[in-house]
């Protein structure tokens, strides 16, 4: 890992990336290094698509969410383009290796499969001319139903577990990139597999198709080097469709199948076709066919199929050949179609120029009438344009003054917003001291309940009967100030509900009056912005309004609660008691004496 990281730290210096003597590992890699590492080389792959890209990390957060999505995409674009050129090149290779004997090949150009299909020779042998050998039913039915075509077997037996692993390989592999992929690109869609899948099968189509349509177009060079026209994809089709034998012909089989004819057949084939590229498609095409047909097809050792297997073979070779004809057609009316589009578009320039010529030969004889007929349309145009901005100043008027009388009324509601709560605290704070006062005669009036029920029942004196009226009394009308008080402080919660409520309709009203015109001046929207500040803040001013408020009141509990407790001075509440029980005592003794005496 060590020698792969001095490798990558080594190139990324030489595309131009200020990379630490110091740094000898990718793990030691920060952000900005790695941004303006990937920024380097996408600048080499594809110059024009990272010339826009910054190669330092802005301090905003935004501003860095939207570069990484820019490198992001840049990546994936770079990616796409170089996947598809790769396979382009690869799928096309065998047009431009030149062919060399087996034996005089390097190892370089020595292909990994080709020596395990290397040519036997092994007598013919066909199912119908067995000598003496009998097939069981059940053989015959597997040959008839199952078994694949012979260009579409393996060509030994002693393959069959090579071919298995390689599939099983394929399959896996295919499982794990798709797991890949869905896992980081998939879930992130928020589309189901099969939606996924066919978006993506879309997009593959619409590259397919603009390849084909940059491949058909005229380009100054071609992939080898030599100057092409827009018909050369249409001859090369053409080529392929003319001679291509029965047995080049892709079938259906395992990828095995098809890497083991696309190697096998390349070995000669790869030779002619260069000579037919270095010597001109139109004079060789006609040797494709005989060359091709002198590689040895693949012959199937084991079992042979019967009758029906090879017409059933030949059938789906001839509708496989049918269809690659359709392909070739559809691909050839492609170009011819984009040729068309192309001259069209050209044909209307040159119209649009001519027409524009024309009308200019046509004004050059009578010069200066003509051109005091263009000043006299400027000029109109010019007065229309002053007609036009003069409209729109009768226009803009009136909406400047209803913009300023919304300010004004927002203004005054906002300050009457603010006398009402002004009120409607000075009337907590007075409800609040109500309370507590009723909450003192309360507790008095407890007191003596309790003091005149300790006193003996048979009792009966003037003083203490009127002096028990007039506390009483004294209740009763502290009663009356209490429900009285109640009463208003329901009446003032009303009216603050119902000013909470206009108020918070007035807002509403305000902010959308507002957000409609902030959308199109931006100094309404700075006011609607310091109106909503404007609100939070009064939110939170009465908010802590009404917290004073509790914290207050708490406060006066406390106080009146320690008075109390200073004021219930028991030596004197009991020096009071004795006095009253003494006078209580003689009062009694005298009426008894006035009873004896009466």
């Amino acid at each position: 890992m060590e020698e792969v990281d001095k490798i990558l730290i080594h190139a990324l210096r030489q595309v131009g990336t200020e990379v630490g003597e110091d740094v000898d590992r990718l793990n030691q890699f920060t952000s900005e290094l790695i941004v303006e590492a990937v920024v380097r080389c996408i600048r080499v792959i594809d110059p024009a698509l990272g010339e826009g890209l910054p190669t330092s990390l802005p301090p905003g957060m935004s501003a860095r969410f939207r570069v990484g999505m820019s490198l992001a995409q840049a990546c994936q674009k770079t990616y796409s383009n170089i996947r598809i050129l790769y396979h382009t090149t690869s799928l096309l290779l065998f047009l431009a290796v030149s062919w060399v004997p087996l034996n005089c090949r390097l190892p370089l150009h020595c292909e990994t499969q080709v020596s395990s299909h290397s040519f036997h020779v092994r007598p013919l042998s066909s199912p119908h001319c067995t000598n003496g050998q009998k097939y069981l039913k059940e053989v015959k039915d597997y040959q008839r139903d199952f078994l694949l075509p012979v260009t579409a077997q393996l060509p030994s037996q002693t393959s069959m577990v090579s071919s298995i692993l390689e599939q099983h390989t394929a399959d896996l592999s295919s499982a794990q990139e798709w797991d890949t992929e869905w896992k980081s690109q998939g879930l992130l869609s928020r589309l189901t597999p099969q939606e996924y899948r066919s978006r993506k099968l879309t997009r593959l189509r619409k590259r397919i198709e603009e390849q084909l349509r940059s491949a058909a177009a005229p380009s100054p060079e071609s992939v080898f080097g030599v100057p092409r026209s827009a018909s050369e994809l249409s001859d090369l089709l053409h080529t392929f469709r003319g001679s291509t034998p029965s047995d080049l012909i892709l079938t259906k089989g395992s990828h095995f199948t098809h890497t083991q004819k696309f190697t096998f057949t390349q070995v000669s084939a790869s030779g002619r076709v260069d000579g037919a590229l270095q010597n001109g498609f139109s004079a060789n095409c006609a040797l494709l066919p005989q060359e091709a047909a002198a590689v040895p097809s693949p012959v199937h050792t084991g079992r042979q199929s019967e009758g029906d297997a090879q017409l059933r073979q030949q059938e789906e070779l001839a509708a496989l050949q049918q269809q690659f004809q359709q392909l070739c057609s559809d691909v050839d009316l492609m170009v011819v179609f984009d040729e068309l589009k192309q001259r069209e578009m050209e044909n209307t320039k040159n119209e649009e120029k001519t027409q524009v010529k024309k009308k200019t030969i046509d004004l050059l004889p009578d010069a200066d009438n003509n051109l005091q007929k263009l000043q006299s349309q400027v000029e109109a145009s010019a007065n229309r344009v002053v007609n036009l901005a003069s409209q729109w100043e009768k226009h803009r008027a009136p909406l400047i003054e209803e913009h300023r009388r919304l300010k004004e009324i927002c203004s005054t509601k906002d300050l009457e917003s603010s006398t009402k709560l002004s009120e409607i605290n000075s009337l907590h704070d007075k409800i609040c001291a109500a309370t507590a006062e009723a909450k003192k005669k309360e507790e008095s009036y407890k007191q003596l309940v309790t003091e005149l029920e300790s006193l003996p029942q048979d009792v009966s004196r003037s003083a203490y009967t009127q002096r028990i009226l007039e506390i009483v009394g004294n209740i009763k009308k502290q009663k009356e100030e209490i429900t009285k008080i109640l009463s208003d402080t329901k009446e003032l919660q009303k009216e603050i509900n119902s000013l909470t409520g206009k108020l918070d309709r007035t807002f509403a009203v305000t902010d959308e009056l507002v957000f409609k015109d902030a959308k199109k001046d931006e100094s309404v929207r700075k006011s609607y912005k310091y109106l909503a500040a404007l609100h939070e803040n009064c939110n939170q001013l009465i908010q802590t309004i009404e917290d004073t408020g509790t914290i207050l009141r708490e406060i006066r509990d406390l106080e009146e609660q320690i008075e109390t407790e200073n004021c219930n001075k028991t030596v004197t509440n009991l020096e009071r008691i004795m006095d009253d029980y003494k006078a209580i005592r003689q009062e009694n003794s005298a009426l008894a004496a006035k009873v004896r005496e009466g």
